[in-house]
């Protein structure tokens, strides 16, 4: 049925309704269009920001970053501008998100973003961090299915940063991820939301 598209879905059905939003943080502002089909379409997400304002560690000997659901690319851009030698891979599976996050980086001056499918990042790359305000939507199954490819892709030494709201499982997926072999530290707790850093245990 029309007009029921999920953002999670490739190729959402509603109708387009561009708008522009703002991403202030104290490194920098960004100026990001949008659209509706895509996630949190009429402003950043505070999960979003929260994660962009606590986990703002960056390798300075990063080759490849990952955002993993990068929507329109508030954390995409956010990393390829302050890791500018690296290698950002923004991920997505919804086509719309992907061109927005794509034509973001280009209007702000970022050309170390690439837009890419789920399984569209060369197999032989390794991330030394992945960023993520994870589709707790798409069900815990897939969910779990996700995070353990990706995670999977961690250089030695690596941190995955999640952010995720208390009342949609914060706490549980932590504990999912302890019994998967994984560390997930909550670093921050704040406005209901988790940021969890994972790193192999």
């Amino acid at each position: 049925m029309a007009g029921t598209s999920q953002y999670f879905e490739r190729d959402p059905d509603v109708a387009s309704k561009p708008r522009t939003v703002e991403l202030v943080l104290p490194d920098g502002r960004l100026e990001l269009q949008t659209d509706r089909g895509v996630f949190s379409a009429t402003a950043v997400d505070a999960g979003t920001k929260l994660l962009l304002l606590e986990a703002t560690e960056v390798p300075g000997d990063a080759r490849d970053l990952v955002d993993l659901g990068c929507g329109y690319g508030p954390i995409a851009l956010t990393l390829a501008r302050r890791a500018p030698n690296a290698t950002v891979w923004a991920v997505d599976v919804n086509q719309r998100a992907l061109a927005l996050c794509a034509a973001n980086a280009k209007a702000n001056g970022l050309s170390n973003l690439r837009t890419v499918a789920p399984d569209g990042m060369p197999g032989d790359v390794r991330a030394q961090g992945i960023w993520s305000n994870p589709p707790i939507r798409i069900g815990k199954i897939a969910l779990h299915d996700l995070l353990s490819t990706w995670l999977a892709r961690l250089d030695d030494g690596a941190s995955a940063w999640l952010v995720v709201q208390k009342h949609l499982g914060s706490d549980s997926l932590a504990g999912w991820l302890e019994e998967s072999g994984w560390s997930a530290q909550r670093t921050v707790s704040r406005s209901g939301y988790r940021v969890l850093q994972v790193t192999p245990a």
